[in-house]
């Protein structure tokens, strides 16, 4: 199982980085030791706090010429990440 899917590059998380937060979408059945141990595996750094927030996906709906088209977002987990004092990712260098 693949825990780690992309990490989060908006706005806020962005500015979050300052300060040793940074976020990450990760699978939706890991739980928070797993997603921690991975993250110190993956990109060498020590974890002192981790949030998790999940996503429900939502229904849309588009109107097009000939019909109604329907169909759902994905459903997906989010985790916000604060490292140790002196600790940073960096997202581009780790493809």
């Amino acid at each position: 199982m693949n825990i780690l899917k992309k990490p989060l590059v908006t706005e806020k998380v962005s500015a979050l980085n300052k300060h040793g937060v940074y976020g990450l979408i990760v699978d939706d059945r890991a739980n928070k030791y797993q997603i921690q141990k991975e993250i110190e595996r993956f990109y060498g750094v020590t974890v002192e706090k981790i949030n998790t927030m999940r996503y429900a996906g939502k229904s849309i709906t588009r109107h097009t010429k000939s019909f109604i088209m329907k169909g759902k977002k994905p459903s997906y987990k989010k985790v916000l990440v604060t490292l140790k004092e002196g600790d940073a990712i960096d997202f581009y260098s780790n493809f």
